[in-house]
């Protein structure tokens, strides 16, 4: 069973930048897929970003696509997400995501493919 903890959320002004972690316990962190979705109130929760287990795999929403970068590191079983040039329209409830453990090096972009999720941290953008 994996657990995952994110943080890094904060407040923030447009414009400017953040960096989200999450550290994952309880698996073979590199053999897992993981993802970061958003869930704005009253929204459905959105892909944001993809990370293969070996890292050289990404993926990215058209709407953070140039300004958001997904990362990982395999010897601290974390992965990050790197917010630059942040607008109102991210603010938003940040979730990290798992899958695996995986025999080859997927990534995924829809929620009902990962079976691991953290609790969520909060990401508020003022104008």
């Amino acid at each position: 069973q994996v657990q995952l903890v994110e943080s890094g959320g904060g407040l923030v002004q447009a414009g400017g930048s953040l960096r989200l972690s999450c550290a994952a316990s309880g698996g073979t962190f590199s053999m897992y897929a993981m993802g970061w979705f958003r869930q704005a109130p009253g929204k459905e929760r959105e892909f944001v970003a993809t990370v293969s287990w070996s890292g050289s795999r990404t993926g990215y929403a058209d709407s953070v696509k140039g300004r958001f970068t997904i990362s990982r590191d395999n010897a601290k079983n974390t992965v990050y997400l790197q917010m630059n040039s942040l607008t109102p329209e991210d603010t938003a409830v940040y979730y990290c995501a798992a899958e695996g453990p995986l025999l080859s090096d997927y990534v995924f972009a829809k929620k009902d493919e990962y079976h691991y999720w953290g609790q969520g941290t909060q990401v508020t953008v003022s104008s």
